[in-house]
């Protein structure tokens, strides 16, 4: 698990009750009637489902702080003998996030910088950045518009925001499981969305969605490409009661590698039927099915048209001490570096416990098969990733916590150089953080 504690908290706040019409975690804020505004079901609201028990949740604060942590990694890269090669490192995250709510805006703005310097191999110090905002802002009593955009530099996986935390809802998203675990990346996402409910039990609403990945050095990772992706969706909700939501959605992709010589674009369309059940004020159950029909190009080779089921499940509970969260899906997605558009089937999930008011614990994970649709290299880059983390953590006071934690991932890509290089790594870390927040206004 991301062991900037702030960080993670900033990027997934869950929303006050006043923003019930666009929950992150869909669930109900109270029993809704037909006078009280829809929700937007997680199959198209494209938000993760929250992270945290609703005791941890604020919002119209200044968060800041400083995170310093230590830990051993025993595969960073292979040896010219190709045995495995160990290492210690030691980072610095200083952390800002400004979580702000009014009347018709809640906005969440995070900016955390890092420092890593490694005992052995120090060409790999590195210098990182992560900025996201986030936007909600109604219109009007029953128009929305959202708004978000996270940028991240890296040359390590395990730099980045939640490698394993984040569940979503909805089948549409950017696959980022082919993993170059100490590489340099630069990775851009962003999301804008619009919603009308213009009936008492009806909504209709649309999304761009627009992502970007570059390895600014490609002989660090031999077998992967650059790549980038647009997406848009429109969807027709329908609230049948107040427990039961049903719609339908188009979606569109464009998906894009940029390989070697030339590229391999991949466009999708797709028609799906969703149904979201509010069981409880805090937890969802969702579902999503239909046809999905994709076309590839890459010269020499002749267009490939192909026929796929479009599926998935997802479920979130959010209680006051313990948040868990679910999903499956097969779809067809970016190649998140591979030689082209892939055939995925993701599943994963995650689990926090607030155990005592000063001890907390998580367990995350998920797994991962890419098949490639089409492409010059096209079975040789099938592959799997399996990716789990098991921390726990400890509140001195108001300020400090203590953080202990293990992640493994595990890759089989076996012509994917870089990935057959590093298919296990193991890392157990441990972090000291000096948090501090102040409400906005004081």
């Amino acid at each position: 698990m991301f062991t900037r504690a702030c960080l993670s908290l900033a990027l997934l706040m869950p929303l006050t009750p006043a923003w019930c019409q666009m929950d992150a975690n869909g669930t109900a804020p109270g029993n809704p009637t037909n006078d009280t505004p829809m929700l937007t079901p997680p199959p198209v609201s494209g938000q993760n489902y929250a992270s945290t028990p609703t005791s941890e949740a604020r919002s119209n604060y200044l968060h800041y702080g400083l995170t310093f942590n230590t830990a051993y990694s025993d595969n960073m890269s292979s040896s010219a003998n190709g045995s495995p090669m160990s290492d210690v490192s030691y980072s610095l995250w200083p952390t800002i996030a400004l979580d702000k709510t009014t009347s018709t805006m809640h906005s969440v703005l995070t900016y955390s910088p890092g420092f890593t310097f490694y005992q052995k191999a120090s060409g790999r110090n590195e210098a990182d950045q992560n900025v996201s905002i986030n936007v909600q802002y109604r219109l009007t009593e029953h128009m929305t518009l959202t708004g978000r955009d996270s940028f991240q530099k890296s040359s390590s996986v395990f730099n980045q925001p939640d490698l394993t935390g984040t569940v979503s809802g909805g089948g549409q998203g950017a696959n980022g499981s082919a993993i170059a675990p100490f590489a340099d990346l630069l990775r851009n996402s962003s999301n804008v969305g619009f919603t009308y409910q213009y009936a008492a039990n009806a909504m209709i609403g649309a999304s761009g969605t627009f992502s970007y990945l570059h390895y600014p050095n490609p002989e660090q990772v031999t077998g992967l490409f650059d790549s980038n992706s647009q997406a848009g969706s429109v969807f027709y909700s329908l609230r049948a009661s107040r427990m039961h939501y049903f719609g339908v959605t188009y979606q569109y992709q464009r998906l894009v590698s940029n390989l070697t010589q030339g590229q391999n674009v991949t466009q999708t369309n797709a028609f799906l039927f969703f149904y979201t059940l509010y069981a409880t004020p805090s937890l969802s159950f969702s579902f999503f099915g239909g046809p999905q029909h994709s076309n590839t190009t890459q010269p020499p080779l002749p267009p490939a048209l192909a026929w796929n089921p479009s599926l998935g499940g997802s479920l979130g509970w959010q209680g006051r001490l313990t948040s868990a969260a679910a999903s499956y899906s097969h779809a067809i997605s970016g190649g998140g570096g591979l030689s082209g558009a892939v055939r995925m089937d993701n599943a994963n999930a995650s689990i926090q416990r607030q155990i005592t008011r000063s001890l907390n614990g998580s367990l995350s994970g998920g797994y991962t098969q890419n098949n490639v649709l089409s492409s010059v290299f096209s079975g040789s880059n099938n592959g799997h990733t399996v990716y789990g983390t098991a921390s726990l953590g400890k509140q001195f006071g108001e300020h400090i916590s203590l953080q202990f934690g293990y992640s493994r991932l595990h890759q089989s890509y076996s012509t994917v150089e870089v990935l057959a290089l590093t298919p296990d790594t193991n890392r157990e870390f441990m972090s000291v953080s000096y948090q501090f927040s102040r409400p906005l206004g004081q």
